[in-house]
Order: C-alpha cells, then structure tokens, then sequence
C-alpha cells in the first residue's frame, strides 16, 4: 500500500468525515463535557503551575492559553499567547520557559505561571529537519532537567539518512549537547516522564494489512534501538519479529531490539499519553497511563478513535473513553491528555476542535 504524504502530514483529518452528534461513553461516575472549543488543529497541552492551560493548534500555526480561574471547568476565554509558529506541536514549561516544538525546531519563550502574551521574541534552541511525511515534533523535560525531543520519518517504511529522524534525541536545556537517546521509532509522538521513566506512544508501519503491526507503548532507555524499520513487536514483551516484507538486514538484527511492552490495534495511532496524578479519579486510577488513539486511515475497518488506559506493570489495554467511531462513523479524534489541577483529564480533539474535560463524580 502507498502511504499518501497528505495523509502523513494531516494524520489524515480529511479521510474520516465528522459526524454531526456524539455521545462519549465512560466508566460510571465519569463525564465528558467541553472546556474549550472552536480551534483549527488542536494538538498537545501543558497546564502551568498555577492551573493554566497552553494548547497547540498546528493549523492556525499558534498556542493558545486557556485559563479557568473561576473554576467552573470551562475555559474563561480562548486567547492568543503567541502565533505565527511553524506548525506548533510539543509544549514544555521548565526553568522559566515556555519551549514549542515547531516542525523545524524547538524555541522558547520566557515564562511565568499567569502570563497572557510572551514578554519577548522566541528564541530557537533546536533546529530539526522540517516537514517530509510525520511533520509533528514533542518536547519533554526529564527529571535531569534535559530536553527530550521526538521526530518521526520522512516515509512508512525506509532507511533515514538523517540520524535525527525516527528518533527520540536529548539536548540540555538550551539546545545544546544533543545526542541519540532513543532510535528505531517510526514515529514517537508521546512521550512522558514517570518517576524516573521515560514512555512513549508509537505509530507503526502500514501496507501490511488490518492487523500488522499493533500499535505500541514503549519504555525508553539511553540507548535503546526499538527496532523500525527492520522489526516490530507483535507480542507484548516479547522479542520482535523481522519486518520481511521490508527485506533489509536479517532476522539477527531483531535479536537487540527492544519490544513494546504494552500492544493495541494496528493503526489506531496512538497519540499523546498521561499518567493520572490526580486525587479526584478513584484510586484504582491513580498511576494508570491513559492514551489518545487518533484513529486509523487506511484500515478496512476503523480503529482507534479513543482513550485507552495502559497498565505499566502488567501491559494491559482498556478501554476509557469512547463513542468517536460509530460504525464507520467518526465525530472526534483524540490526540493529547493532561492532568488538569483541580484533577480532571483534558483531552485534545482535533477532529470536531476542542478540547474535552472528563471528570468523576462520587
């Protein structure tokens, strides 16, 4: 199968029209209504310390500040904190800057928690290899003060020329120092830290049919070499299977790769991740990983078009949130989650462009 560039570089918003009505399906005792809506592309968030919100929008190339400071779950407004970005993705908040990852390059912003407009121009700390197939880039702080910065491929399946590429790269905080953390991930769009562990969704290859390659969750590691574009994990945990079709190398290389521990449906694209460290889920939710399935393009029937939580100990896969897919129907298309401070999830859709808050009620 030939993997359109559109359908790289939009994840393909366009093939799975909108329908008109949703009705989301949670657990018990949970619900899901709008916080903010009217956006174009509506991508990562970061909540700031004093409970702002910051939400990039990739296709009004601008990041937005969504406050609450009456608390009634409804963002006050839909402002404007910058614009004129390249194609805005990853957000981070860290020593006193706001950093955007751009498709060409991370910059940052002086920052204080309550900021309305940035009091300076942006400083680019990054330059990254712009567009060419997955055009998004994510930024992520350790707790080593270091910045974790993901790049997809230029292609569904191929060997990179471009060492940045399908990796996950670490920098110091201004950019420089930066080296190979993570490679062999076609396609890492979320990343988060927890404890001292750092996660990560990824988007696998496609042409090989409905059900290969599952999609993967994956524990990182300095070092690590997660097996794209030469093998994929069909086993959670397990060792990886030799991408035959592909052909290049042999099944020996798949011997020092590293699995995913944690699988769900092939194409279902997962997205942004977040570990639940709030106080007002239920404990049985507290330290869970829940992820944003986007949604497949090129599947006979869709998947994904959800919110999933992840076990980290045991690799199980459940469903949180759904009611996006129909039938063959699609009305959103879930892309990132965080925590908000008064404990709700928010959730970023860029298909019907808004932003959902999902709380629990005793």
């Amino acid at each position: 199968m030939k993997l359109s560039l559109l359908a790289l570089v939009l994840g393909c918003a366009a093939c799975a029209p909108m329908a008109a009505a949703q009705t989301l399906n949670l657990p018990d005792g949970f619900r899901a209504t709008t916080y903010a809506e009217g956006f174009r592309r509506p991508r990562f968030m970061v909540v700031a310390s004093n409970g702002d919100v910051l939400l990039s929008d990739t296709g009004a190339g601008t990041v937005y500040l969504l406050p609450d400071r009456n608390r009634d779950g409804k963002a006050d407004r839909r402002q404007v904190y910058a614009q004129g970005l390249n194609e805005p993705h990853g957000l981070a908040i860290h020593g006193g800057f706001l950093y955007v990852a751009n498709t060409d390059g991370v910059v940052r912003f002086r920052y204080k928690a309550g900021d309305t407009r940035p009091p300076g121009p942006a400083e680019k700390v990054v330059s990254l290899p712009g567009g060419g197939g997955h055009s998004t880039r994510t930024v992520e702080f350790g707790p080593d003060g270091r910045m974790y910065v993901s790049v997809g491929s230029t292609c569904n399946v191929c060997e990179e020329s471009d060492r940045r590429r399908a990796a996950v790269w670490v920098y110091d905080a201004d950019g420089k120092n930066g080296k190979p953390y993570a490679t062999g991930l076609r396609n890492a769009v979320g990343l988060e830290w927890f404890g001292n562990q750092l996660y990560a969704t990824n988007n696998g290859r496609d042409g090989l049919g409905d059900e290969l390659p599952p999609e993967g969750f994956y524990r990182l590691r300095a070092g690590g070499f997660y097996g794209w574009p030469y093998c994929f994990t069909t086993r959670a945990g397990q060792a990886q299977v030799w991408d035959k079709e592909f052909g290049r190398k042999s099944a020996a290389t798949c011997k020092g790769t590293v699995p995913a521990f944690a699988l769900t449906t092939a194409h279902a694209a997962p997205l942004g991740l977040a570990f639940y460290t709030g106080q007002s889920f239920p404990a049985s939710y507290r330290g869970l990983m829940f992820a944003a399935l986007h949604g497949s393009w090129n599947r006979s029937e869709k998947s994904g078009y959800k919110v999933v939580t992840v076990n980290r100990q045991t690799g199980q896969v459940k469903d949180f949130l759904t009611g996006f897919l129909k039938g063959q129907q699609v009305s959103g298309r879930p892309v990132d989650l965080v925590v908000a401070r008064d404990g709700a999830l928010l959730l970023s859709d860029d298909g019907a462009g808004k932003v959902w808050r999902i709380q629990y009620r005793r």
